[in-house]
C-alpha cells in the first residue's frame, strides 16, 4: 500500500484493524458481488467498496449507500477465496460513518439504533415495538401499512414481545461493546 499517501493509508489500516479482515488480500475476483442480493440497490458492489478502502477513499466509502444496504447475509464472505468477511467490513464502515457524521441514507441511523435497542431490551427483535418506535420517530407513519397488516395477519409480527431466557448475557454484550 505504499502508493497511497499517509492519510489514505491510515483509513485503510483503521478499517483493517477494526474489522479484523485481511482486506489487502482482495484481488477483485468479484465472487462477493456475484452472490450479493443487494447489488441492484447499491451504488458500489462489495468488491468495489473493498477496493475503495484499499485506495483510502474514506469520503466515498463512508458516504456510500452500499454500506447501509448490505444486509450482512455473509454470502460474500462464504464466496471469498481469501476468507474476507465483507459483511464484517461493512459493519465496521457503518460504525465509522456514524462516528464521522457521514450517514447517507435517510433515517438509517434511527432504524439502526431502534433495532439495536429492541435487541438490547428483549434479546431479539420485537418487530411490532421496533416498527412503532421507528415510525413515530421518523414521522413516516403510514407508508407501508399494507405490508405491516399482511405481516400481522400471517403471524409474522406478534403484538407482545418474547424475551429470551439469557437476557443478562445480551445486556453484558451491549455493556462490553464500545458505542
Amino acid at each position: 500500500m505504499s502508493f497511497i499517501d499517509a492519510d489514505k493509508r491510515k483509513f485503510f489500516n483503521e478499517v483493517k484493524e477494526k474489522s479484523g479482515q485481511p482486506i489487502e488480500l482482495c484481488y477483485q475476483c468479484q465472487k462477493c458481488a456475484s452472490g450479493c442480493i443487494a447489488t441492484g440497490f447499491a451504488d458500489y458492489y462489495p468488491n468495489e467498496i473493498i477496493r475503495l478502502v484499499q485506495l483510502g477513499q474514506k469520503e466515498r466509502v463512508l458516504s456510500s449507500s452500499s454500506i447501509w444496504i448490505c444486509s450482512s447475509c455473509e454470502t460474500c464472505g462464504v464466496r471469498c477465496p481469501n476468507g474476507i468477511n465483507t459483511a464484517e467490513v461493512m459493519d465496521t464502515l457503518k460504525e465509522m460513518a456514524i462516528a464521522a457524521g457521514m450517514v447517507k441514507e435517510k433515517n438509517i441511523n434511527l432504524f439502526h439504533n431502534t433495532f439495536l435497542n429492541s435487541v438490547r431490551s428483549y434479546g431479539r427483535v420485537y418487530e411490532m415495538g421496533m416498527m412503532v418506535t421507528y415510525k413515530i420517530k421518523s414521522g413516516d407513519m403510514f407508508s407501508d401499512i399494507p405490508v405491516g397488516m399482511e405481516m400481522f395477519r400471517k403471524g409474522k409480527m406478534p403484538v407482545l414481545p418474547h424475551r429470551i431466557k439469557a437476557i443478562g448475557k445480551i445486556k453484558d454484550i451491549f455493556n462490553n461493546t464500545t458505542r
